[in-house]
């Protein structure tokens, strides 16, 4: 199988960088399919790039007012500032549409118009500034959204609410604006830990790169539910079989498949590990190959898991410890998909809630919400293996990164 390749986009973490949107068959024929003519210009303009635009979304406290925006020297690492972007509520995970014309973020509310219900906001992204013009905001129907991706064709968002444990599909109009939801799915149940797991709390969305199965990993049911996905329609139904179960009490947060579509992985909040899953395309079924620890030998810290990215070649899998503070490094099998640890480095800061592997592979830039910095990496290719470039810059509770060419 031909390996899927990234574009300028560090998505879904990584994953949601891919571009693309060609009407599908076969699953084998999609994955294939989607690397379109378009795609290869996008290929063609990366290497041509000097620069990506990088954006920081944040919580809005400590003097934060939103999304940020930062110019990342391909050459070098630097990392420049360039102010704030656009002015947000809260916009914790970030999402750009495969047009490079639009940028999405999560208002992680509990009250939107009266409602209980947080938000998505739609922002169009003025060509050269990279600076972002708020077109409209729409309710997630549940608290809390925390997670959002946009679909490959670019003709919807999907967003995970954390607080209402419910998920949702936001249709996107010609404009970039977004349309009320089309589909809403509340989850139930609990699992094992009554203090973090008492009900449903759907903590991230992701597509495969067919653009045909939906993942929602919940943390609060220690489940990865699958749904089918009509794009045409935005409308989400659950698949046969529904999820792949992840082992109680381990709290499934963020989930990354592998540019070929044969692997995923889920990191694991709660019990700090990663689990890893071989993936039939054609059933939008998951399989448990593995499930590897994010810690050395030995740790007893205090910490939890957030963001788990692969690599754009699809050699290595990184994921963040909080506590540790550090990104756990693992080389990947390529004929089984399993992992194999290679160490962690600490990551210059206090609480990496999320990282970014930008789309050359060259650097890991990771989000330090505690410490308010960005701390940049560069990336041995031959390894995966992680080495400061000394290049930081200062931003109040980072949280979430994204990045594109700049010039698009």
């Amino acid at each position: 199988m031909t390996i899927y390749p990234t574009a300028f986009i560090v998505a879904c973490c990584l994953a949601a960088a891919i571009t693309g949107g060609v009407t599908r068959t076969h699953p084998e024929a999609s994955a294939k399919g989607v690397t379109s003519a378009k795609k290869r210009a996008a290929r063609l303009h990366l290497q041509d790039a000097r620069e990506l635009l990088v954006y920081a979304g944040t919580y809005t406290q400590r003097g934060s007012k939103g999304i940020y925006l930062f110019h990342l020297d391909l050459a070098t690492g630097k990392l420049t500032p360039a102010g704030l972007a656009g002015a947000a509520t809260n916009p914790s995970f970030l999402a750009i549409h495969p047009s490079h014309k639009y940028l999405y973020s999560v208002d992680e509310v509990d009250n939107f118009d009266g409602s209980k219900a947080g938000a998505v906001s739609a922002f169009a992204i003025e060509p050269g500034t990279g600076k972002l013009l708020l077109l409209n905001r729409q309710s997630t129907r549940g608290v809390g959204p925390c997670h959002l991706t946009v679909d490959k064709a670019g003709k919807n968002v999907l967003a995970a609410n954390y607080g209402g444990g419910s998920i949702c599909v936001l249709p996107i109009k010609p404009d970039g604006k977004l349309a009320p939801a089309s589909c809403f799915i509340q989850h139930e149940g609990s699992s094992v830990n009554k203090s973090r797991q008492e009900g449903p709390h759907a903590h991230s969305m992701n597509l495969d790169l067919a653009n045909r199965f939906a993942f929602a990993a919940d943390l609060g049911l220690d489940k990865v539910f699958v749904y089918r996905f009509d794009g045409k329609n935005g409308k989400l139904m659950p698949n046969d079989p529904p999820f792949a179960a992840i082992s109680p009490g381990s709290g499934p947060r963020h989930f990354a498949f592998h540019p070929s579509g044969k692997f995923a992985y889920v990191i694991n909040e709660m019990a700090s590990t990663i689990t890893a899953f071989s993936y039939n395309p054609a059933k939008g079924e998951l399989t448990t190959l593995q499930t590897i620890s994010t810690l050395p030998s030995g740790y007893r810290g205090n910490t939890t898991c957030a963001e788990i990215v692969v690599h754009p070649s699809g050699k290595f899998v990184y994921g963040s410890n909080r506590g540790r503070d550090s990104i756990a490094m693992y080389l990947v099998d390529q004929s089984t998909g399993k992992l194999s640890w290679l160490g962690d480095t600490k990551t210059g800061g206090k609480t990496p809630r999320n990282f970014a592997v930008d789309p050359t592979g060259a650097y890991l830039l990771a989000a330090n919400q505690d410490s308010d910095n960005i701390v940049v990496f560069r990336i041995d290719p031959s390894i995966g293996k992680l080495s400061p470039t000394g290049h930081k810059a200062s931003v109040p509770m980072p949280v979430c990164i994204r990045m594109m060419a700049a010039g698009r």
